[in-house]
């Protein structure tokens, strides 16, 4: 599946608009990891457990936006964002969004289609 922030993939045409996919994840980190995160915080700098917790979670979130647009039929997403936020001050929640489409090549362009 072909993502792309962008509202458009160079070379290639939109031949359907299947709609909206979003995927979301909400995560917390163990007290252990908010103790260690704790600790860092106080020297300052990055703090390593978060920064693996949320790439983790974006990841997840792309996954699972991907499911739903497979379900749709879609073979690519466009303008692809992320959003998120926090809850009760533990948790973190992501959500990544888009428009799943079907893509063609371009007139005169000839490729293979975007990979799954």
């Amino acid at each position: 599946m072909l993502i792309t922030t962008a509202p458009f993939i160079g070379g290639w045409r939109v031949q359907e608009t299947k709609g909206q996919v979003f995927g979301l994840v909400v995560r917390s980190r163990g007290i252990g990891g908010n103790i260690m995160a704790g600790l860092r915080s106080i020297g300052g700098g990055e703090i390593h457990e978060y920064t693996s917790l949320l790439e983790d979670t974006r990841r997840q979130a792309i996954d699972r936006m991907v499911q739903n647009a497979t379900m749709l039929g879609a073979n690519a997403i466009i303008s692809m964002r992320f959003d998120s936020s926090e809850l009760a001050n533990t948790m973190s929640e992501i959500v990544a969004y888009g428009t799943a489409v079907v893509v063609v090549p371009d007139q005169g362009v000839s490729g293979p289609p975007p990979a799954e």
